[in-house]
């Protein structure tokens, strides 16, 4: 039977022992290894994220390996839903011409930032986030939450700490879609003080203008909001905070930067400046 099957005696006996081979033993405890990651992502990552942090961690492993032993162990990323985007842009206040034209990728940080405004539903009623984004290094450095869609309780808040994080110390482009809060007086009033600013507008009706924004609400939607029903402000509040501040630009790997999160990024530029 041995020869027929082209297996050795050795082999068979210790099949029947019911002894594991090596190969059994290590993908059993890259499973787990990968059942943590899982874990620690809130179940968003998937294969291509994990491999990387396995590989981080020394773990010589390939993707399809990877995909193999989630799929066998039921493993997988949450489902992705759709997402629906919604600009104000019936006003009559002047917008401007497109400056940044979809150079989304920037080698310098506070050279080009991406601003836009998403709402979240809860059973209190309705909060609006406005996130402002580096395109650098993908890093959300100012946002705000809000139970009005005015422009002091949106953008000029996120605008704020987005400052005071982040210094303008060279022309910045700021770019956002054509809704009321950019458009409007006071948001023009407070870009003007700042003559290293330029303003920079979506075309009409066009998303893809300002789809890096628009990606991390995808993103946040998907890996965060969809997966809570929040009972109160507060909670979302709490939930929002955590997936920024804590998750997304501390620990989350990004693969529009090579894998890596945007605070590794963000001191991977910093050195690459100081090398340089």
């Amino acid at each position: 039977m041995c020869k027929i099957f082209k297996v050795s005696r050795s082999r068979f006996y210790t099949w029947m022992n019911g002894a594991l081979s090596n190969t059994v033993i290590e993908n059993q405890i890259l499973t787990e290894k990968i059942k943590v990651i899982h874990r620690n992502s809130k179940q968003t990552y998937g294969s291509p994220r994990i491999t990387q942090e396995l590989i981080k961690s020394d773990v010589k492993v390939s993707r399809p390996r990877v995909a193999r032993l989630m799929k066998k162990a039921k493993i997988r990323s949450i489902v992705k839903r759709k997402f629906r985007v919604t600009t104000d842009s019936e006003h009559k206040y002047p917008v401007v011409e497109n400056k940044l034209n979809r150079q989304f990728k920037v080698g310098k940080i506070a050279t080009a930032w991406v601003s836009d405004i998403t709402y979240i539903k809860t059973t209190q009623g309705w909060l609006y986030l406005t996130i402002i984004l580096d395109l650098a290094d993908r890093k959300v450095v100012g946002w705000s939450l809000s139970s009005t869609m005015k422009t002091i309780d949106t953008v000029i808040p996120a605008w704020k700490m987005a400052q005071k994080n982040r210094a303008i110390i060279s022309e910045l482009i700021f770019h956002s879609d054509r809704g009321i809060q950019y458009a409007c007086n006071e948001f023009k009033s407070l870009m003007e003080n700042n003559p290293l600013v330029i303003r920079s507008m979506s075309g009409k009706g066009n998303c893809w203008d300002n789809a890096v924004a628009e990606s991390f609400f995808k993103t946040l939607k998907a890996e965060c909001i969809y997966q809570n029903k929040f009972v109160s402000k507060q909670q979302a509040a709490m939930v929002v905070f955590e997936y920024i501040e804590i998750w997304y630009n501390k620990k989350r790997l990004h693969s529009a930067l090579g894998y890596m999160s945007p605070n590794e990024f963000e001191e991977f530029l910093n050195l690459k400046k100081i090398a340089a």
